[in-house]
Order: structure tokens, then C-alpha cells, then sequence
């Protein structure tokens, strides 16, 4: 057999994206958290073992990571996706190193919230850096390799400008890439100068035709459905992109990708608001959605989503029951989450007027309470966030907040509160630290973390039947849950 030729070309990302996460989606926000009580092995076990692999290569990798892998070889590029465990054994060969980012520094907020709690560094940030600061990276960057990073988190290197030499990144790639990732990979093999941070134009945006299909399977089956969100949250990056849809053979093919494999079982739907699929404006079209459910559910044995709105199932409690009744033939529940950022309608009309759409801003508290209690009497269980800091924020929206989240006191969900990060249009606006932390800023917390800890049981019961590890990480959550009451407690 001929022996494949050795590919220019790696693409790569840190251990706590390289895992599958025990195929719980959930489990992915163990990566926030900094090093605990936890030993590191065991937390890392628990939540990001390291992917299965076929001669060091991952079965499968970050969603995102395959676009570009697409791209690459739908372009012509050589190209090799590798486990980061195995990486010194093919920088030998290689030019060019692609890293897929989702928070390098742990600036994203559930890890800067988490981070000012037990003032550490999250394992996100910890692992991204280790990879790039290994001996084998730093021997390869002697030799003349090229480093490129993308994805999710690169915004960060904005905030952390001299990072990008320390780490010996020759090149940060932000937005969607596929009309640029080319030209700069090429650049990087023909030893050409690439730019230190190259944000995509409008103009470079891809259409859906530009968007290739992945080649190679995803983390648990994740699968694009549309990019963009209509909504137009200012706190929010991705309402700064345009909304389109996959059509729904688009899907398919990608989903025949990641089941082909043998590897992957489920699927994954991605978008801001699933619920919104196929849709031109903030209501849901049945048809598209009810299509969608029907043929992904007939190949797959378990379906979650990534993200939906509240509006948007409160809005179609019918069409919502309906794709319910769809999933729940295959399995008990599903997960999401879910955007809640503050009970004030005042708030809400400030900075995310048409995420009640088609409600009115002002009846923000009962659009939250209505649509999670459909989700609840359905069966889909969200992990939900608050938006901590807002810009403008009073005394009287955090007792909003509170009183919201009182209301859903019987509603089976997670609910996290998040330290305000300044991304979308309100990049101007300050970072929202502990030290601004008021007497009821801290009530919030202590309250979101009593509000999980009496929901734990049941979520971890629903998510691990019959896991030897369902004990331990019922412990786990138990104890995080009441040493980070403890730590909003210290605070002074």
C-alpha cells in the first residue's frame, strides 16, 4: 500500500476541545472552571477525557475545526487533523499549524465568573497555552513553523496582544473563514509575512454556497443548521453576522458524514435559535422544523440542541410540543441552552429589545417563565444564563432578576449567572469584575447556585443512568455548588 504523503498542514486544538465530553454537552462547561478540589486527572476524566483516536488522529474533532478542514481540502491543501497527545510525532513534517480557540485566555464569561470566584485560571486557558508553549511546538517554531489561530476565541488575543508573540502565533484568524483561511494558509507554506490579526470584512463573509460541507465527522454529531441571529442583542457577536439557513439536504449530508463513521450515534443541532430554523423572521415555520426533527430523529438515536430562545417556544407552544413528541420516541429529554440574561423589562428593552420577538420587551419576565415551562413540561432541559453587570444595571433590575428567578424555582433547568464581557456593540462598555460586586449582586449568585443544587440530582440522574460515575459526579457538583456559595460569600 502506498504510503500516505506527509501532510504541510496541522490542525490541532488543546485537550479540553479534543474530547466528547462522555457525549454530554453539558459536561463541556467543566473546561470553564479552574483547577478545585477535583484532583486534575480525575476532573479532566470526569469531564474532557481525551477523543478516541486511529493512528493519532481524532474520529472525531471540533465542529469548527472541520470546516476549516474542508476548506483547506477543498482547496488542495495536504492536510492532517491530529490529537494534541500525539502532535510532536507530526511537527516534524508540517509548515503550517492551525489551533482551534474557543477561550485561550479565559475571558469568555462563564470562565472570567468562575476565575474571580477561586482566583485561578480556568482549564480552557490552562490547556490552550500548554499546547502552544510545549517543547515539541517550541523546537517546531525553531525549525520555521507557522502558527494560525482561529475559532470561537479569537477575539481574545485583542485583550491579550502580547500573548500572541510569547505564544509564537504568527497569525489570528476572527470570524468565519472560509473565504480567507486559503489565502492565508498558502501565505504561511510560502513562507510569505501573514498579518498578526486578521478580522474577516463584511464582503469576506461566506454565502451558503461558499460553505463547505465537513469531510470528517464532529464532536457528538454537531451539526450547523444556520448561521447568524436575527435578534440583534448588543451584548452578542454573532448578531453581527447575517442569518442564513441550511437547506435541509445540506444537513443531511453532513449528518451521513458523522454517522457514516460508525463513530458518531446522535446529533447536535447548531444555531442560535434552533427553534427559528428555516424561519425569515422571529417565527418559528413549522414545516422546516417539523421536517428537520423528523429525518434527523429517523437516522439517529438521540438528538440535543445547541442554543434556543424562550420567545420563540413560548410563541409556538403547539409546533414546540409536536417536535417533542418527535424526540421523546427515541429518548427521555433533551439539552439546550438558553439565553436569559436579566428579568428587567427595562434592561431588555435597552440592549435586546427583539429577543422577546414576537412579544413585547416588556413582558420579557413572562415570556422567561412561560417558555420554561413548556420546556419543562416537555422535557427539555436547559442550562440557562444570566448576564451579571450589565451596562447601566440598577439595584432594582438585579431584584428583578431575583424575583424571575424565584419564579422558576420549579422549572427543572441550570441557571448560571455570567460576569458581563464587552463583545458585540457593546465593545466600549467596561469588563464587569467581583470587585463591582454589590450585597445583591452576591444574593443573585448564592441564589442561582441553590437553584442548581436542587435540581443536580435529578439532571445528573436523567444524564447518567447507569454511569459508574454518576456518584461521584453528583459529589462533585454538590461540593463545587457549596464552596462557590462559600466564595460569593468571602467576598468583600
Amino acid at each position: 500500500m502506498e504510503e500516505k504523503q506527509k501532510a504541510d498542514i496541522l490542525l490541532t486544538a488543546d485537550r479540553t476541545l479534543m474530547s466528547n465530553y462522555h457525549h454530554n454537552e453539558f459536561l463541556g462547561f467543566g473546561t470553564c472552571a479552574p483547577p478545585n478540589f477535583v484532583p486534575e486527572w480525575l476532573f479532566s476524566y470526569l469531564f474532557f477525557p481525551p477523543i478516541e483516536t486511529n493512528s493519532h488522529q481524532p474520529w472525531t474533532a471540533p465542529y469548527g475545526l472541520r470546516k476549516t478542514e474542508a476548506q483547506l481540502i477543498k482547496e488542495g491543501f495536504n492536510v492532517d487533523t491530529v490529537s494534541p497527545q500525539y502532535l510532536g510525532k507530526y511537527l516534524k513534517d508540517a509548515k503550517v499549524l492551525g489551533v482551534h480557540a474557543m477561550d485561550p485566555f479565559g475571558l469568555g464569561p462563564a470562565s472570567t465568573t468562575l476565575a474571580a470566584l477561586f482566583k485561578k485560571e480556568p482549564y480552557l486557558a490552562k490547556y490552550f497555552q500548554a499546547l502552544l508553549t510545549s517543547p515539541q511546538v517550541r523546537e517546531a517554531k525553531k525549525r520555521g513553523l507557522k502558527i494560525i489561530v482561529g475559532g470561537p476565541g479569537a477575539w481574545q488575543f485583542k485583550y491579550r496582544a502580547k500573548a500572541a508573540k510569547y505564544l509564537g502565533v504568527d497569525c489570528v484568524l476572527e470570524g468565519e473563514g472560509e473565504n480567507v483561511v486559503g489565502k492565508l494558509f498558502k501565505a504561511a507554506l510560502e513562507g510569505q509575512e501573514l498579518p498578526g490579526h486578521y478580522e474577516v470584512g463584511v464582503g469576506e463573509v461566506p454565502s451558503l454556497e461558499e460553505i463547505p460541507d465537513i469531510q470528517k465527522p464532529s464532536i457528538n454529531g454537531l451539526l450547523e443548521i444556520g448561521r447568524g441571529c436575527c435578534r440583534g442583542c448588543q451584548f452578542c457577536n454573532v448578531t453581527l453576522r447575517p442569518l442564513r439557513w441550511y437547506p435541509l439536504e445540506k444537513v443531511e449530508r453532513e449528518l451521513n458524514v458523522n454517522l457514516n463513521s460508525g463513530k458518531v450515534h446522535g446529533a447536535c443541532l447548531h444555531a442560535e435559535d434552533v427553534m427559528l430554523y428555516g424561519s425569515k423572521n422571529t417565527t418559528p415555520d413549522p414545516e422546516k422544523l417539523l421536517k428537520l426533527h423528523q429525518n434527523v430523529m429517523k437516522r439517529c438515536e438521540s438528538i440535543s440542541w445547541s442554543h434556543c430562545s424562550l420567545a420563540a417556544i413560548a410563541s409556538s407552544p403547539k409546533v414546540f410540543g409536536q417536535i417533542s413528541e418527535i424526540i421523546q420516541q427515541k429518548q427521555n429529554w433533551w439539552g439546550v441552552e438558553i439565553g436569559i440574561e436579566t428579568g428587567s423589562s427595562e434592561i431588555a428593552k435597552k440592549i435586546m429589545p427583539a429577543k422577546a420577538h414576537p412579544f413585547s420587551a416588556d413582558k420579557w419576565h413572562d415570556v422567561v417563565v412561560e417558555g420554561m415551562g413548556l420546556a419543562h413540561d416537555n422535557k427539555l432541559v436547559p442550562a440557562c444564563t444570566l448576564i451579571v453587570g450589565l451596562p447601566d444595571e440598577t439595584e432594582d433590575d438585579i431584584t428583578k432578576t431575583m424575583d424571575l428567578v424565584d419564579d422558576l424555582k420549579g422549572m427543572r433547568s441550570l441557571i448560571v449567572p455570567l460576569f458581563f464581557v464587552p463583545l458585540g456593540h457593546l465593545t466600549n462598555k467596561d469588563w464587569f469584575t467581583k470587585t463591582q460586586l454589590s450585597q445583591r449582586h452576591k444574593e443573585l449568585l448564592i441564589q442561582c447556585a441553590e437553584h442548581d443544587f436542587y435540581w443536580v440530582d435529578n439532571l445528573l440522574d436523567w444524564s447518567f443512568t447507569g454511569k459508574w460515575y454518576s456518584r461521584v459526579m453528583k459529589e462533585f457538583y454538590k461540593g463545587f455548588s457549596a464552596i462557590a456559595k462559600h466564595k460569593v460569600r468571602e467576598i468583600e
